[in-house]
């Protein structure tokens, strides 16, 4: 199996978006997309510049093959996508309104789909590790008990393990067993790079207090990004057991050591810390010394925020396999987010390298009166940028 730039796992379904506002009930058209958070993150850095490939499981249908040939479409590799003969391929509907208001409404048609088929044995998992960095996220682990051992078996300790990278995508309404926090909180703990949002982290964990008190209830993973809304975000890094950082070690697509969590079987043998379970000091036996580094989101004419998070966690992750320092690799994130937060859809394509590095290289002043609104992408030099002293 060829080796690739970002190798991402889990369910992609096809995505009915309104045709105008209003109710389910009073939407009389939608028009067909693909949306899932794994398959968001391929097609995303595949469009930037990035070998990227998606594992996923479809229905023998023609839903799945619209999803297959349209993410094949972004350049993304689907050759280890399976079919199901007898589960159908995850739909589903939603409204006009952004996720965040009580007005929205998702209506999900994916119980029983080909990828709550998932696991070990389903999943070609030679083609699922033959990538320099590895991306999974928490939804997996929720859809079926086969998807979760199947998210186990990728995340434990083995020789030439990718660069492991996961987000939490806490989603309380996907998780049928009431340990879901805690699953989530053992996946996490197992990789290399972990995006959560300050909000995901006190819903799911009960952990306030802002990107330090996170830092501190998650210490193992190498490196931990702090999604804060519309604040912008931070990202801490501790150098690895080998010594560099992560992003310099994806960028020599090196085959990176598994991780040792506490020397744990499971979540359940922990002693808990404020509601917590602890670990007693981090993977590499050290604190990470150096300083957070954080960087204010930008001022965006947002369209929908659908996908959003997944664009920052391809933003970020094309940084890390470009080997740029983690400012950069946060700008990066938030750049990505831009493009997509500036459409109606769940995926966008990213701005160009070159437009992104000029962006990315602007000083502290100049990035802080940034604004972007639709279209931005598309604009050799946006008309913002070129207002910017």
């Amino acid at each position: 199996m060829n080796a690739v730039d970002v190798v991402a796992l889990g369910e992609s379904m096809v995505t009915f978006l309104p045709g105008g506002p209003g109710r389910l009930a009073d939407v009389p058209s939608f028009d067909r997309a693909i949306g899932g958070a794994e398959s968001n993150v391929a097609c995303v850095l595949a469009a930037a510049g990035h070998t990227a490939r998606w594992v996923g499981r479809v229905g023998a249908d023609g839903f799945g093959d619209h999803l297959v040939e349209r993410i094949a479409g972004y350049g993304v590799d689907v050759s280890s996508v399976s079919r199901d003969p007898d589960r159908p391929t995850g739909v589903y509907f939603r409204t006009a309104g952004d996720r965040g208001t009580g007005a929205h409404e998702v209506a999900y048609y994916r119980a029983g789909s080909a990828a709550s088929a998932m696991s070990p044995a389903t999943v070609d998992l030679t083609a699922v590790r033959a990538g320099r960095v590895l991306h999974l996220t928490g939804i997996t682990a929720a859809l079926s008990d086969e998807c979760r051992a199947l998210m186990h078996t990728l995340t434990a300790p083995r020789p030439g393990r990718p660069l492991l990278s996961f987000d939490v995508n806490h989603r309380p309404a996907l998780w049928r067993h009431p340990d879901g926090p805690l699953a989530l909180l053992d996946l996490a703990r197992r990789a290399d790079i972990v995006f959560v949002g300050e909000d995901e982290a006190a819903e799911a964990w009960g952990v306030t207090g802002g990107p330090e008190a996170i830092r501190a209830a998650l210490p193992e993973p190498r490196v931990l990004v702090v999604k804060q809304g519309e604040k912008g975000a931070t990202a801490f890094e501790h150098p690895d057991p080998a010594g560099g950082d992560a992003a310099g070690a994806a960028a020599e697509g090196a085959q990176l050591p598994g991780l040792t969590v506490g020397g744990r079987a499971g979540v359940g043998a922990v002693p808990e810390r404020g509601g917590v379970p602890a670990v007693p000091g981090d993977v590499t036996g050290r604190r990470s010394t150096a300083a957070p580094a954080f960087e204010p989101a930008l001022e965006v004419d947002v369209v929908a925020t659908t996908g959003a998070g997944d664009a920052f966690a391809a933003g970020f992750l094309s940084g890390t396999l470009r080997g740029l320092p983690p400012r950069a690799r946060l700008r990066l994130g938030h750049l990505f987010a831009a493009a997509t937060l500036t459409t109606p859809g769940d995926l966008a394509a990213p701005p160009t390298r070159d437009h992104a590095d000029r962006l990315t290289a602007l000083d502290d002043t100049a990035w802080g009166r940034l604004r972007l609104a639709p279209g931005w992408t598309q604009a050799e030099r946006a008309t913002e940028e070129a207002n910017t002293p």
